[in-house]
């Protein structure tokens, strides 16, 4: 399965804040997710990543798969 930026995926596990969904904001050799509970950040190898993912719980808007969204500084 492919991951996409702003996919939305439910984890194995719930986060201690209640919610168990996450917002993908990094795709590479990790990931970089966030909690759409709290906002909480999180880093985790692919590997560990694709262990705990149980599916989309809702596709992103078209992101690019190789982007990190942000403000990079100045162009």
């Amino acid at each position: 399965m492919s991951y996409r930026l702003g996919d939305i995926v439910r984890m194995k596990k719930p986060h201690p804040c209640g919610s168990s969904t996450w917002e993908i904001l990094r795709v590479g050799a990790d990931f970089r997710i966030k909690c759409t509970g709290c906002g909480r950040v999180v880093m985790l190898t692919r590997a560990q990543f694709m262990k705990d993912v149980r599916g989309i719980a809702d596709s992103g808007a078209g992101g690019d798969v190789h982007a990190e969204s942000g403000n990079r500084g100045p162009a």
